[in-house]
């Protein structure tokens, strides 16, 4: 490589700049409350927004048996516990730097994550 391909003026690196997931909600346990779990997610900006993005084409019968690995679907409130520990996994997997990390599959747990939990704060809505 030749120096002219070389970029003169290149600015100093800046440390990286953790960007996490909103504004969080009043203390609840996820045991009892995972929709409030969900709302209280710290993850990078990016996953975040992939994630949303993906929200549009999710079908919970197509897409969560392949997720989560099932033959059968579980109710809306115990397949959003088990999304939330394997993201949780995966998510812990992603901060120490593991070779066995997949970003593809943390963003399939991901927009399953947000469409579950949306799918659940709707049923809780409808039955108050």
């Amino acid at each position: 490589m030749t120096a002219a391909f070389r970029q003169k003026n290149t600015p100093a690196l800046r440390p990286y700049a953790q960007l996490y997931l909103v504004e969080t909600t009043a203390p609840a346990s996820v045991a009892s409350d995972p929709v409030a779990g969900v709302a209280r997610m710290r993850r990078p900006r990016l996953l975040i927004r992939a994630a949303r993005f993906g929200l549009s084409d999710y079908s919970r019968k197509r897409d969560l048996r392949r997720v989560m690995r099932m033959s059968e679907l579980p109710r809306p409130g115990a397949a959003l516990r088990a999304l939330m520990a394997e993201e949780m996994a995966l998510d812990q997997a992603r901060r120490a730097g593991e070779a066995t990390y997949s970003v593809a599959r943390h963003l399939e747990l991901l927009i399953a994550l947000l469409a579950e939990a949306r799918l659940a704060r709707k049923s809780m809505s409808t039955s108050a």
